[in-house]
């Protein structure tokens, strides 16, 4: 898109510089090898992580699909390249070796292709792209790899009646193979994105930072400038584990989940740097993980006396959970939210077995003394969690 359509500089020298004359889009498609690629090693990686769903782009805004679609003939991973279908690769191990729900995610629209650009010119009242390429390749995915989730993306500034997207997700909800569970984002054509959809993405790397009213998801990227893979990424590019504690912390508490993109390689890898954060998530996952999974907003998003202190609720165990990214120095951490009770009230640190002793501060909030440790008695790194049960 850079190169070919907005022509920007950078772009087209580095073309010009580092490839043969008259090479053309479609000749990296041989070059894309994916000879290191190992679903299983993925799916082990994605376990780690900590999460609970992944999102696999089947085919983006270029319209090359990595598994073996009839409805783009030669110009899918199984045809051109790696020979491989990547789609039921990755679906079988994470299947196999994982509790994670698979997704896909799957472009409507395709930047260069003749049928979508002839359509476009028409303003979109013919329909022979989606018809004969974009519905076609929904169906058979659905069909094939079951996804749990779909993440629709790209409308190409075409309405929904041109997609046909109500007809689509019709047949997903009532007839498909995954009509009982399958969920699905907002972006299925102009003027759908944050108002009509399972769950709401209402922009890239979107985190408001304030509670909303509909279910949502903030999708950002670990490179800070990237969904792709950079060979000339520098290590300040990438976001650090401190960030993106604070980024799921942020989500959660407003509402949202969080859905981290890596890119991998030509060759197949996730790159090392992407597997060391997936797993310094996983690792404080491991010790928080009740404070994120299966928890609803509390009435209080975050704290008003104290910065950086977001609150969940655990509905299940009725508890309150304030999550502090920043270790007080005075060993006190503040709190203004809660409303405790004297000699009900309990303060548990995750990971940490005795109670903390905290005394109340007027109407509202509490004074928690916090253990002396050292940085090895710590439960995690990065950010802590404090559950408080019968709180008013």
């Amino acid at each position: 898109w850079y190169w070919q359509k907005e022509k920007r500089a950078p772009y087209v020298k580095f073309m010009e510089a580092n490839y043969p004359p008259g090479f053309s889009y479609e000749d990296f498609g041989p070059l894309f090898t994916a000879e290191f690629f190992d679903p299983n090693q993925w799916a082990d990686i994605l376990k780690a992580s900590g999460a609970k769903y992944v999102v696999l782009t089947s085919k983006h805004h270029e319209g090359f699909t990595l598994w073996g679609s009839k409805y783009s003939w030669n110009w899918n991973a199984v045809d051109v390249g790696p020979k491989r279908d990547l789609v039921a690769e990755l679906a079988t191990s994470v299947r196999s070796r994982t509790d994670l729900h698979f997704g896909l995610y799957h472009s409507l629209f395709e930047w260069f292709n003749p049928l979508f650009l002839e359509d476009a010119t028409n303003v979109f009242k013919t329909r022979k792209f989606p018809t004969s390429k974009s519905l076609p390749e929904l169906y058979e995915i659905v069909t094939k790899y079951q996804p749990e989730i779909i993440w629709s993306d790209g409308n190409g500034n075409a309405p929904d009646t041109y997609w046909n997207s109500t007809g689509f997700l019709a047949w997903l909800y009532n007839d498909s193979p995954v009509r009982d569970t399958v969920v699905t984002n907002d972006r299925w054509g102009v003027g759908s994105i944050c108002t009509h959809g399972g769950f709401y993405t209402c922009s890239d790397r979107y985190n408001p930072g304030h509670l909303l009213p509909h279910k949502w998801e903030n999708c950002m990227t670990i490179d800070k400038r990237s969904w792709g893979y950079r060979r000339n990424a520098q290590l300040d590019d990438y976001l650090t584990t401190e960030d993106l504690v604070k980024q799921l912390v942020e989500t959660v508490s407003c509402g949202g989940n969080l859905l981290m993109n890596i890119g991998p390689t030509h060759d197949g890898r996730i790159a090392v740097i992407f597997e060391e954060r997936l797993r310094q998530m996983g690792a404080w996952l491991q010790v928080n993980g009740e404070a994120i999974y299966g928890t609803k907003p509390w009435r209080a998003q975050n704290d008003t006396v104290t910065p950086e202190v977001w609150y969940t609720f655990s509905p299940k165990e009725s508890k309150v959970n304030a999550i502090f990214l920043n270790w007080p120095v005075s060993g006190t951490l503040e709190l203004g939210e809660p409303q405790a009770k004297l000699g009900e009230t309990q303060v548990k640190l995750i990971g940490y077995k005795e109670l903390l002793k905290w005394v109340a501060l007027g109407e509202k909030g509490m004074a928690i003394a916090l253990p002396q440790l050292t940085p090895k008695q710590l439960p995690c790194q990065w950010g802590w969690t404090l559950q408080l049960t019968d709180i008013n």
